[in-house]
């Protein structure tokens, strides 16, 4: 999830465990082990883009570096402040890391668990990175309840209602996605189409209109279904992998990395110069899909050497095209309508906007 959004569970955690004995301090460590496994991020310099790749959502979002970092840090704590035995600071450390971990796993991303026994990211794809209907109930309980002192009981149980509503939202998630997945499987087999290799997640900022992706043998089918619309049909469209673009490099190292890291859901496409791109379709468009002129959030160059082996890859985010008629137009699918002709025409006509 977005940072915000984890040091305010952090903290909210903190508080839960640890804010009777500790004061304000459970909060504020709460918030700042909430953003700790996130830090990653700062070895992005001294790694190459392949590298970090693999390396963010891996060591610092796995088991391993719970079981690690928990009596280093409860101690340390423990010595630093008076009041809670190392065991509940234990107990914070732990909590902390673990939701942190656990609300990762719900998004589409990935994230390395098992790390280094496996790299196998978990996928759940419940909930979008953003989403104001978890991050809101949390932070308000949260806050208000900082206003009392912190052996009042009004604090903490105002705590564990932002806590309780939050996670409520979760395992609402999670009933939709079963529900939708559902509903994928009976509008594919309705058409004939594959549906042995199925991934559903929800679009930015909601969970109710979601994205499926279907996967054939030489492409995809792509379609969209919100929970408020009045029928089970999906129009999916078909979207050629075109992966024999990539001629013998397929067993490149960088590029079995992007495989590893899509999940097997991407796309080859070659510029007029014969650059390759590879697009990752789980984490859509810049246009929401709802335009004739959006581009892959997640579109990787593949970069050759001077003898013509592929050496790497750049990541090139387009800009979000937001507008108010874009999103009006994505409110309203929201709601139930379906997305206009030319929209539904894209994905399989024009190739050079994928």
């Amino acid at each position: 999830m977005d940072s915000f959004t984890q040091i305010t569970l952090g903290a909210a955690v903190g508080e839960a465990v640890a804010g009777r004995e500790a004061g304000k301090t459970a909060p504020l460590w709460g918030a700042f082990l909430g953003t700790l496994p996130d830090l990653d991020v700062l070895a992005n310099p001294f790694l190459t883009e392949a590298q970090a790749l693999a390396f963010h959502r891996g060591p610092s979002h796995s088991l391993l570096a719970v079981v690690l970092l928990t009596p280093l840090v409860a101690y340390s704590l423990s010595r630093l402040h008076d009041g809670p035995s190392w065991r509940r600071w234990a107990l914070l450390v732990a909590s902390v890391l673990l939701t942190h971990i656990g609300l990762d796993c719900l998004t589409s991303y990935g994230t390395q668990v098992f790390w280094p026994f496996s790299n196998t990211p978990i996928i759940i794809g419940s909930v979008f990175i953003i989403d104001p209907l978890y991050t809101v109930p949390l932070a308000t309980g949260l806050l208000v309840s900082l206003l009392w002192n912190p052996t009042d009981h009004y604090r903490r149980w105002i705590n564990y209602a932002g806590l309780a509503l939050s996670s409520a939202y979760l395992l609402f998630t999670l009933g939709t996605k079963y529900y939708v997945n559902q509903v994928v499987d009976r509008a594919l087999q309705a058409q004939n189409l594959p549906s042995e290799q199925v991934f559903t997640k929800p679009t930015p900022l909601n969970s109710l209109l979601w994205m499926a992706i279907a996967e054939a043998d030489d492409g995809f089918y792509v379609g969209y279904y919100s929970v408020l619309d009045d029928h089970g049909d999906i129009s999916f469209q078909y979207v050629p992998k075109k992966h024999h673009l990539l001629g013998d490099a397929a067993d490149n190292p960088f590029v079995e990395r992007l495989r590893w890291f899509s999940r097997g859901y991407f796309t080859v496409r070659q510029a007029p110069d014969g650059t390759l791109t590879v697009q990752d379709l789980r984490f859509g468009r810049n246009d929401l899909g709802l335009t004739d002129s959006g581009k892959h959030i997640f579109t990787f160059h593949l970069r050759r050497d001077e003898q013509g082996v592929i050496s790497g890859f750049t990541q090139k985010r387009p800009q979000m095209q937001l507008s108010w008629p874009l999103v009006r137009r994505f409110l309203n699918r929201i709601r139930g309508q379906p997305l206009p002709t030319s929209a539904l025409h894209l994905l399989s006509t024009d190739e050079k906007t994928l």
